[in-house]
């Protein structure tokens, strides 16, 4: 069997990213097989709480999810439900919700610039109403679970929260309609959540899951609050590398909240995706290009591809196909996933396109969030509209 030079570099990630996928299999079933005491109340007891929802305009299911929010199991909570615009279309929803729960529920329209980050900005505006020192940040997609304040809050609050700097829960992306939101879904499922519960078991790579956070309002104003964040794509990484720098640490959680898909169109999901991948290159410049070495069906598919779809090309892109779609498949059924298990089908065809985003971000410098275009400056960080 003859392999040129060219075919056997591509069978470095071939390999790599199959050993990879393997290998964080076994991670992410012993890190969800780990378990808190959520029964058992802190010495000092619950600490009250503000909620932090940052809304512009009308996602799926938006209603739902903030009354997913007003009906937590917990003794003391405020929810702060924050736009920007009186004009905006979620503005209504908000209203009802407050209605359905005002002693709980506060709203915030208040049109604060800090920064391009359209989400920061909303935070800061947000952050004027909060009445407790312990935020948690929940995005307009999240549907929380009932023990989801308990969950998140019970490590700052326990013994040695002290200590502990901000606490995230996993997520779990569901509601997928079309096929380009099924590519979105698995996105999450099939490859972010893994991934992030590889980085946190290995210490790879610091992270902070933006879109379920819980901190101290005190260290938030001591690691220079949300407005030193306005001009961060990734604020979220940026607000945890920061806390992290005054020698807290962090908590992920083996609990998840849903995130509901909302794509109207392939371009937006095409757009998110690129999207995603300039957010990992502006945060983790070094591991977004080790990535590459770990997307097997991608180079598996140009190995064939050189090798004119011989005996050998076939058996390696099968081989990958197997093992990413069986991995993929344990994972999934670990993480409950019906939904995800149910469009694996289309999982290779993910992985190819996310090769694609991939190389999209080596050379883009424009970045959608919500449906306007951005400029990245040199230093991966939001430099304009365009």
């Amino acid at each position: 069997m003859d392999i040129s030079i060219p075919q056997a570099l591509l069978l470095i990630p071939v390999i790599a990213g199959s050993v990879y996928e393997v290998i964080r299999l076994v991670i992410v079933k012993r890190f969800l097989a780990g378990h808190m005491d959520r029964d058992g109340v802190p010495p000092g007891g619950w600490p009250p709480v503000t909620i932090l929802k940052p809304l512009r305009g009308l996602d799926k299911g938006l209603a739902e999810n903030l009354r997913s929010a007003c009906r937590q199991d917990y003794p003391r909570y405020q929810v702060v439900l924050a736009v920007q615009d009186r004009d905006d279309p979620a503005l209504p929803v908000m209203e009802e919700i407050r209605r359905e729960f005002p002693d709980r529920v506060e709203l915030a329209v208040e049109n604060v610039v800090v920064g391009f980050n359209g989400k920061i900005n909303n935070l800061v505006g947000a952050l004027r109403h909060a009445r407790h020192d312990i935020l948690v940040i929940s995005d307009s997609d999240v549907r929380l679970p009932e023990d989801y304040l308990r969950c998140i809050v019970a490590p700052l609050a326990g013994p040695g929260g002290g200590k502990v700097a901000y606490a995230c829960t996993l997520y779990r992306a569901a509601g997928a309609g079309a096929w380009y939101e099924k590519l979105g879904l698995l996105t999450y499922n099939a490859a972010f959540i893994p991934d992030i519960i590889f980085a946190y078991v290995t210490n790879a790579a610091p992270f902070c899951i933006g879109a379920s956070v819980a901190l101290r309002r005190r260290d938030l104003e001591a690691a220079g609050g949300f407005a030193a964040l306005g001009d961060y794509l990734a604020e979220d990484y940026e607000m945890g590398r920061r806390l992290l720098a005054r020698g807290g640490r962090m908590v992920l959680l083996p609990r998840e909240v849903v995130i509901t898909v909302d794509l109207p169109s392939s371009a937006r999901w095409w757009a998110g995706q690129v999207s995603w991948d300039l957010k990992t290159r502006s945060a983790r410049p070094t591991g977004f290009f080790a990535a590459v070495v770990t997307r097997a069906i991608p180079f598996a598919a140009l190995f064939a591809a050189l090798r004119l779809a011989d005996g050998v090309g076939m058996a390696v892109l099968v081989t990958a196909i197997v093992i990413r779609l069986g991995t993929a498949a344990a994972l999934l059924g670990v993480l409950r996933d019906r939904e995800g298990r149910r469009a694996l089908w289309l999982l290779p065809v993910r992985d190819v396109a996310g090769f694609f985003s991939w190389a999209a971000a080596l050379v883009s410098r424009t970045v959608v969030w919500r449906g306007t275009r951005y400029v990245l400056d040199r230093h991966g960080r939001l430099a304009g509209v365009r």
